[in-house]
């Protein structure tokens, strides 16, 4: 087994300039500044309900019915919770229908403005939806409906720019660890915002909606400044320049080469380099790409177990343990920090392979195992966040490679070489169609818990857990068929 290239010359930070770090860490922390908006908006609900709905025991303000009514969304606590839980599905199924139109916009203008755009407008957005309308006492369902459905659209900008941006300066060598580590940023995005949210949070919920959009729209600035889209924009070589003089190492992933005489020639379609100016693809044609629709139905079961976690673990925790919410939502870092691993590692592994679905199919026949080890967790805390990293490590780091470098793989296949302006419309069509299976997932987990108990959904993750492995057998079979037909290539020209 030979060790890509990037391994056998030297250290992989070694390989890249000063343009590689800056744009590495501009595009990490944009979106993390984005995940951290949605992340303020979890960890104030419990603020929000309070406001959205009256207190008996509140004696200290005395007003009339009239101007107490109209102050007030709702009678109970629960309907302003129910009320707060359609906002995040309406936000989800906005953001997956954004994802598919901004792919197809971020490949047909220039990233670096539709990413600023995305970042700047939904800042204001957020500033409305959470201080705005508290400083005006002005309280109204369409009106929060309305802004959270905009929101979604405009926060839909981000992934796709940020993957397209990072595959344009980050070639095929490496590109499993890299986008691996660098998929942390939703992560430290759910961090930083729960960090900035708590941290004025005792000033009332308004002034953490404030901080988070100030700072969202700060980097938004930055970005339209500061980031560079592509090599080429400061006259360095592309990565497509620099990948042709390389092997195809996955190839049976991205190839729609037939056998392998049809594979091994210089299959770059752009040999005129007096072309400069090249086309992007259409919305059919990047579906048809080998391996797209099959990762974004994966993407869409695996999604769905990944973000159940995220939006429903904290609550696991306290309503199966009998945990205080504080020490849940401490708790529940700990799958985050198993995801951040498992992807880089994952993603190191695959590099080394040189192919990227037996590593996922691997990892998530072990995510069946946690899961199950995990549903059966003591009432111990140390033994439970050991388990939540175990399984942060099998579901969240196949999660974070197939968003991330396997989409830049898809997006960065031979056949569009001539035409590379596709990486966003692959980006947006498998993270729509995982946030479509993602939104649909959060309604399925509550009306599960709610009539059979929190063991049949475990039995649900693992049941989508194994659909996504069904949904990858077939590249994993191509990829073997490859394998072995290159062996006897070489065996008969030896």
């Amino acid at each position: 087994m030979a060790w890509p290239s990037i391994f056998q010359r030297g250290t992989l930070l070694s390989q890249f300039s000063h343009h590689h770090v800056v744009v590495f860490l501009l595009t990490f922390f944009s979106y993390s500044l984005l995940h951290a908006s949605r992340k303020t908006f979890s960890n104030v609900k419990v603020s929000i309900s309070k406001q959205w709905t009256p207190s008996a025991f509140n004696t200290s303000i005395e007003l009339p019915v009239e101007i107490w009514s109209s102050n007030h969304l709702f009678p109970s606590a629960e309907e302003a919770t129910l009320f707060l839980g359609t906002l995040d599905t309406i936000f989800l199924f906005s953001y997956a229908v954004g994802l598919f139109i901004s792919g197809i916009i971020g490949d047909r203008l220039n990233l670096r403005w539709v990413l600023s755009f995305g970042m700047c407008s939904s800042a204001l957005v957020v500033f409305v939806f959470g201080t705005l309308t508290e400083w005006l006492h002005f309280y109204n369902k369409g009106l929060y409906c309305s802004l959270w459905i905009v929101n979604g659209l405009l926060q839909s900008t981000g992934w796709p720019c940020v993957v397209a941006v990072m595959g344009n300066w980050f070639g095929k060598a490496g590109r499993g660890v890299v986008f691996g580590l660098w998929s942390a940023c939703a992560s430290v995005g759910n961090i930083l915002g729960a960090c900035l949210a708590s941290s004025v949070l005792q000033y009332g919920y308004e002034y953490a909606f404030l901080v988070t959009a100030a700072v969202q729209f700060a980097g938004g600035i930055i970005i339209f400044f500061g980031l560079l889209v592509s090599p080429e924009e400061i006259g360095l070589p592309g990565i497509e320049a620099e990948e042709n003089f390389e092997e195809d190492s996955h190839r049976p992933l991205i190839s729609g080469a037939e056998n392998e005489d049809e594979a091994e020639p210089n299959y770059s379609i752009q040999e005129d380099k007096t072309i400069t100016q090249v086309k992007a693809i259409s919305f059919y044609q990047a579906c048809c790409l080998p391996g797209v629709i099959a990762y974004s139905l994966a993407y869409a079961c695996l999604k769905l177990v990944n973000y159940s976690f995220f939006f429903w673990l904290p609550f696991y925790l306290s309503n199966n343990f009998g945990w205080k919410e504080a020490e849940a939502d401490k708790l529940s870092i700990w799958y985050d920090v198993g995801g951040i691993i498992g992807g880089t590692l994952q993603g190191f592994i695959s590099d080394v392979l040189q192919k990227r679905a037996p590593v996922l199919a691997l990892s998530l026949l072990l995510a069946i195992g946690s899961l199950v080890g995990y549903s059966r967790s003591p009432n111990d805390k140390s033994i439970n966040a050991l388990l939540m990293a175990v399984t942060g490590f099998f579901i969240g780091g196949p999660s974070n490679m197939i968003s991330s470098a396997i989409s830049a793989d898809l997006g960065r296949q031979e056949l569009i070489q001539g035409s590379s302006e596709a990486l966003a419309t692959v980006t947006g069509i498998v993270d729509g169609t995982g946030s479509i299976g993602a939104a649909v997932g959060q309604y399925l987990v509550s009306l599960i818990q709610d009539n059979l108990g929190w063991m049949w959904v475990f039995y649900f993750f693992i049941l989508m857990t194994s659909c996504t492995i069904v949904f990858i057998s077939p590249l994993i079979v191509r990829e073997m068929c490859y394998l072995m037909q290159r062996r006897q290539t070489r065996m008969l020209s030896g």
